[in-house]
Order: C-alpha cells, then structure tokens, then sequence
C-alpha cells in the first residue's frame, strides 16, 4: 500500500513538474505574438503607435515568423486584412492603436460586419487606471465597434490575453464569420504573467455557430422543390463561406435548377456553367430579375434579401413559395417570409436535401432565361461591349481582360459604376476570385484589398478594377505596394466623373449634376514616385496590348484607361422599383 502511495506521489510530482516546465513567463505582448503564431497567423497589417507600442517592440523579436505589413492608413490595413480574408479563406489580422488609429478601422469593420468577412483587430489602449479620463488618444473604442463587431472584449490583465485571442479568433471565423475587436491595455501589454501555453477553443457557452439542423424541414423543401415548375436559386456568398461549391453545384444539376447569383456570390459558380442564369439586382440581368416575380418557388441559399437585390418588397416574389437556407437565423424572415425555413450550414443542408430531390429537367423554364439573355445581348451587352463611340467603354476594357486571364484571376473591384460593370461581364472559373464591398459599399476599398488578396494568395493574378474617385480615397497604399513589393494590376478606368451619383443625377434629377465632376493627378506620374511602372490610354487600337503589359509585368503596374464620361449602367432597376420593372435603357 506504501509502494502504490509513493507511486502515486511520484506520478503527480511528475505532472506538477511537466506543467511547472510549460509555463513561461513572458509580458502581455510577447503572448500576443505567441497566441497569433499557434492560430498559424503568418501575415499582419497595421499602423504602431503609443499606446500598442508594447506589442510591436515584440513582434521585432518574431520578424522572421511574422510578417507586418506597414499601411499607410489604418483603413488600408483592414480593407487588406478583408482581402486577405476573402481570397485564402484563412482569418485576416490587424494590429492599430488606441484613439484615432482604433476609429481609423471604424469604416473596415462595419464593411467585414455586413460582408461577413473574418478578421480579427487588435488595438492597443491607454493604461487602465487612465480609462475614463480623457488620456491622450484614449476612446471608448468597446462602445464604439460594439454595433459593428461580431464579438469585441476589452483585456486589463495580461493573464486574459490568451484565451481572449482564442475566442476571437473562434468567433470571428465560426459559424456566420465576422471581425471581432480585442482591445488591450497598456499595462496588461507590458505585465509579465506565467504564459502556460495556447488552447484553441471550439465551444462557447451559449454561443452556437451552427443551429441544428432539422431534418423535416429538409423534407419540407424538398417536396416543394419536386413539385416546382418554374424554380429558381438565388444564392450569395454563403455558398463560398460555407466552402460548399462543389455540393451547391451537385444540387442545381441534380434538379436542373436555374441559378442566379448577388454580388457576393459571384465566383461560387463558374461564370460559363449551363445553370448560372447571372446577376440579381440593381444592376443584374435581365432575365434572373424579371422571372424572380413569375417563378414558383424561389430557392435562397446563403444570401440575405438585400434591398439591392429584392426591390421593392411588397412585390418581390409574392407569386413563389420562398425556401430559404442560411447558418444564420436572424435572416430568416427579416426581410422575405419564408414558407419553410431550413437552418445549418450549408455544406451539411445541401448534400441532405440533394439526396431528397428528384432528377428532373425544365426546359421550356431555362428557355425563358435564354430569351431574356438574347434581348438584354441585342440591347445592353452588345452595345456596351462594342461601342460606335470613339471613347471606349468599361465593358469593353473588362471583355478584354477577360480574353487576356481567361477568367482565372482574382479580381478586386472598389464601389461605382466600374464595381457593376466588372461584376456583369468579368469571367471567373474559381471561387473566392470577386472581391468587393457589397453591403456598406466602401469606396477606397478596392486598392488596399487587393493588396491583401495578393499576399493571402501569391500564386494568383490579382486585378484591382477601380475608378478614378475611389482609389483616390486609399491611394496613399501605393507606398505599401512600394515598401513590401505587393504584385497588383491596378486598372484605372476614368471617367473623370463619380460616375454612379452622377448616373442617377441624369436619370433622375434633370441632369443636374452637382460635385460629382472630379479631377485626378497624372496617376501614371503618381505611380512612377512610388516606384511602380504604369501607363494611359485612350484608343481602342492600344487596349489589348497595353493590358497584356500589364499583366505580364513581374510586379504592380498602372494602367489607366480613359473611358466615355456619361457612359450608364443598365439595366437598372429604379429605386423604389419592383425587380420586374427593370429598365434596360
């Protein structure tokens, strides 16, 4: 009995020892930088300052580790860890400062809120005995971000800091993804505390990323899709997030079901499969809105019903029976009524109700979206695509890209009129190949995404399609793109107007247009006294040529095209329109 006792002792002095040996005493920062190598974090974008100054002096010591991508603008930093984000898959990282660098990310998180996008910021902050007293370059940033943020937590005491970094990095890729915020004060940056090591965490009390799923809902929507004669998909970025392509297009093609896409879903389905019927909205196809309000039930799969694409609506769909799939349960019923609600991922309730549905075939419904496709050619695409006009046309710019990367480049589009047109007429064989700002529409985001996208995935063309007013806003990242060598296209099309404002001034205001005439620098100049190789057009004849210099440039390049002034968009559904009252010119 005295032996097993002894043993026992032994056993335990010998774990206390093991455990003893795992604990490091390091400060707050050094575990910062320790947590973020065991989530494989590899890449950073920030701006130092005061009050994060601990974490940086830090990361001198893990340069060979991690590597810190120094913006220009702390919006640049998150708009690149967004790109980042959305083009490996993987969780972008953002380092900022208390007080102005903290409400530089303001804009960035509210657009990775509404875009669902996975970044994590971490700022610094005044020391904690000064909260609450005006200490320099101190704000309120929890109460600030809390309504744009997934989840925010303000650390005071070092011994906090790993399992905070664990549950920021959990939610803010679990489930619906989405930024999260990490604010640490200065003390506990610099405190020293016993470091026992880095446990990623896959659950949290109350916290469900993903809801049950209910099979006789399954059973419910699948009745309903067998019975259909007019169905229609229309499907978002949840598709990409739920990393659920392959099973989305194993579905469609089992019941052969027409399927259109927003914004955000562009890319989950190559531009050129039979079933991708094209773009919903505002500024989609002809064919996917018109026939929204004639079929007879209506498919959502990972897409929120957004105004820009629903219209009006009090005459949006009202003829269909609405099957909706989405891992979030606060979009069911917030905009469309539903008739059956099916909650999950989709990358589970999809091979589920696959299972269920009948192969079937509906031609005479798929002939409809080729009638209206021909109509909008001969009226919309053609000519844009083929102007008679000297001056071209972004569509034509974007027809030749398309020639030049057979749809294999990751195009990154910032907010305007050169966003839609690139989206309707880019071609993409991957996913995860669009990048925009969908639902804050973020001007400025455009250049600095991409930068993120082509450090997230260096083995692929990166193509920032922007106009001459939103790169103006962010185009100081020039000098990141210069500093750490970033491979960008940057495509120019300048039109010399904010040409979106100045669209629905002409067509809705009496062609008043008021401030949308803007002037830019020699942006070719401009890019020369960065380092960065660029050139400008203006004639057709030099368009393809020039394109392919630039995407055979090793390293970023400028191309600006000059394009018509008072080109439009179209087709157009109307503010306060239903999606059937599209106008085609």
């Amino acid at each position: 009995m005295a032996t097993l006792q002894q043993n026992t002792i032994e056993q335990q002095t010998e774990t206390a020892a093991k455990i003893e040996k795992k604990k490091v005493e390091l400060s707050g920062s050094q575990a910062v930088i320790e947590c973020l190598l065991a989530e494989g974090v590899t890449t950073v974008f920030g701006y130092p300052g005061g009050a994060i100054m601990p974490v940086y002096d830090a990361l001198y010591d893990y340069a060979n580790k991690v590597e810190h991508i120094l913006v220009r603008h702390e919006q640049g930093a998150i708009h690149a860890a967004q790109g980042f984000a959305t083009a490996s898959g993987k969780t972008g990282v953002v380092f900022a400062t208390s007080g102005p660098g903290a409400t530089n990310l303001v804009t960035g998180l509210a657009d990775a809120q509404i875009d669902s996008t996975p970044v994590v910021c971490i700022t610094g902050q005044v020391f904690a005995h000064l909260l609450g007293t005006d200490a320099f370059q101190e704000i309120d940033v929890i109460n600030i971000t809390a309504p744009i943020t997934k989840w925010n937590y303000q650390v005071t005491d070092a011994n906090e800091i790993p399992q905070a970094l664990a549950k920021a990095f959990y939610i803010a890729a679990s489930g619906r993804p989405g930024p999260v915020l990490i604010d640490i004060t200065k003390n506990a940056q610099v405190q020293k505390f016993d470091y026992e090591g880095y446990q990623r965490i896959n659950h949290i009390r109350s916290y469900r990323p993903k809801p049950v799923v209910r099979k006789q809902y399954i059973e419910q929507a699948a009745e309903l899709i067998n019975n259909a004669k007019k169905p229609l998909v229309v499907f978002g970025q949840g598709v990409i997030l739920g990393k659920a392509e392959n099973e989305f297009k194993a579905f469609i093609e089992k019941a052969d079901l027409p399927a259109a896409w927003t914004l955000m879903g562009l890319s989950a389905v190559p531009s050129d499969h039979p079933l991708n019927v094209g773009m919903l909205g505002m500024h989609g196809n002809y064919g996917p809105n018109v026939l929204t309000n004639e079929c007879d039930v209506l498919i959502a799969v990972g897409m929120r019903f957004d105004d820009r694409v629903t219209g009006r609506l009090d005459k949006y769909a009202k003829q269909a029976k609405i099957i909706h799939f989405d891992i979030d349960p606060a979009e069911i019923d917030k905009n469309v009524k539903t008739t059956v609600a099916v909650w999950g991922d989709c990358k589970e309730t999809l091979p589920m109700i696959t299972e269920l549905i009948e192969k079937k075939k509906h031609p005479e419904w798929l002939a409809k979206f080729a009638e209206y496709k021909a109509e909008e050619e001969r009226v919309c695409i053609q000519p844009e695509k083929h102007p008679d006009t000297e001056i071209m046309s972004m569509a034509e710019v974007i027809e030749a890209l398309n020639e030049l990367t057979n749809g294999d480049a990751i195009i990154v589009t910032d907010v305007g009129q050169h966003q839609m047109v690139a989206s309707r007429y880019a071609k993409f064989n991957h996913s995860k190949s669009s990048i925009t700002s969908g639902g804050l529409g973020t001007m400025g985001f455009g250049l600095p995404a991409a930068i993120g996208a082509s450090f997230g995935v260096p083995d692929r063309t990166v193509v920032a399609v922007v106009g001459d007013g939103g790169i103006q806003m962010t185009i100081q990242e020039m000098g990141t793109i210069m500093q750490f060598g970033a491979k960008v296209k940057i495509l120019i099309l300048n039109n010399e107007f904010l040409g979106m404002v100045r669209q629905w001034q002409q067509l809705f205001l009496d062609r008043r247009y008021s401030f949308v005439h803007i002037t830019s620098p020699d942006f070719v100049m401009l890019a020369k006294s960065y380092g960065l190789e660029g050139n400008s057009i203006d004639k057709r004849e030099n368009l393809k040529a020039a394109l392919k210099t630039m995407l055979d440039h090793d390293g970023t390049y400028l191309l600006e095209v000059k394009v018509g002034k008072e080109n439009n968009v179209f087709p157009m559904v109307p503010q306060g329109c239903s999606v059937s009252e599209i106008r085609l010119q």
